[in-house]
């Protein structure tokens, strides 16, 4: 297929460019004037300039094209609470989507993610159809991402051959802008190191890269899937971060109670703090999810939290970021 990738540049969206062309697939990529494009440089691909609020660049992109796949939008925790986060990831992706309904309906894979599936106080095990029991006014992120989902839906639900993704907090070399890796590199430098009452899935990065394809190779128009491996504490990555690296550290669990009320004090009183607060409601939930659909219904597998992690952890050295 002939496939226009948006956000094929960042720390993701350059390895699912690379696994379409590992694949066989063309991939025509949809940047900016001022987008880094370091990751994607020398690969055999189409340049289109322009951003998904541009629809003249979108559709001249997507002409002729046979997939799309949605990556772009906001992803950094530290924009976690952005103003632009409903332009970004709403008004983007409807944008993205009906340029796509209007050039004839390509094969389309929407890539969304875990926390937009639910979050608990406990862990427990959510696939694809969980309610979702977050109330999204304290989740700007989780809201935005689910409305962009339901614009997904409804198109499927009209005819189009559209698909959701789920990914989850993915790690792997070459993430450039400590997306996933900040909290690694906050870890490392802190003594003691203090984390938080939850969990997540985790994955790596050329899993949930192939997982990505596999959709837009057979998946199902209108359904959604979950693209994580392994279910794991904070503690438990901490913990295998530092046995990785061979090092010894006192990790301590802090009660999620009293993580809330400091970083809310601290918040008030404008004090500085050792970790980013926008992430206290989404480190004091876990975020465990059954990957089940994805790995027989796509045929993807997805490498343990460890085999995740000690590649992360060899660049973030390599790179002297730890």
């Amino acid at each position: 297929m002939r496939v226009f990738v948006t956000g094929g540049n960042g720390f993701l969206g350059s390895a699912v460019v690379r696994s379409l062309i590992e694949k066989g697939h063309q991939v025509r990529c949809l940047l900016r004037y001022s987008s880094n494009t370091s990751r994607i440089d020398g690969l055999p691909i189409e340049r289109v300039l322009g951003d998904m609020h541009d629809c003249a660049s979108l559709e001249a992109g997507m002409s002729g094209c046979d997939g799309v796949i949605h990556l772009a939008g906001i992803s950094d925790w530290m924009e976690i609470t952005s103003s632009k986060m409903h332009e970004s990831i709403v008004v983007g992706t409807k944008n993205v989507l009906n340029t796509a309904l209007k050039v004839g309906k390509p094969r389309f894979v929407y890539i969304s993610t875990i926390s937009a599936v639910n979050g608990t106080p406990k862990p427990i095990l959510q696939n694809e159809d969980t309610p979702c029991t977050l109330n999204l006014d304290e989740f700007a992120f989780v809201k935005a991402k689910r409305e962009a989902e339901v614009l997904c839906y409804q198109a499927a639900a009209a005819g189009a051959p559209v698909m959701v993704v789920c990914p989850p907090e993915t790690f792997g070399p070459n993430d450039i802008d400590f997306i996933t890796s900040r909290n690694l590199i906050n870890w490392y430098n802190s003594s003691p190191v203090l984390v938080s009452v939850g969990g997540v899935c985790v994955g790596y990065v050329d899993d949930v890269a192939a997982g990505i394809v596999a959709a837009l190779e057979k998946g199902k128009p209108g359904d959604r899937y979950i693209l994580g491996g392994e279910n794991v504490t904070v503690k438990q990555i901490a913990e295998l971060m530092f046995e990785i690296l061979g090092e010894k550290r006192n990790i301590i669990e802090i009660p999620n109670s009293i993580i809330r009320f400091l970083t809310k004090v601290a918040c008030s009183l404008h004090l500085p703090l050792p970790y980013n607060p926008y992430i206290v409601p989404y480190a004091t939930r876990f975020w465990f999810m059954d990957n089940t659909k994805a790995t027989k219904e796509l045929g993807i597998s997805f490498r343990s939290a460890r085999e995740a992690l000690a590649p992360t952890m060899a660049w973030l050295k390599e790179t002297n970021s730890i």
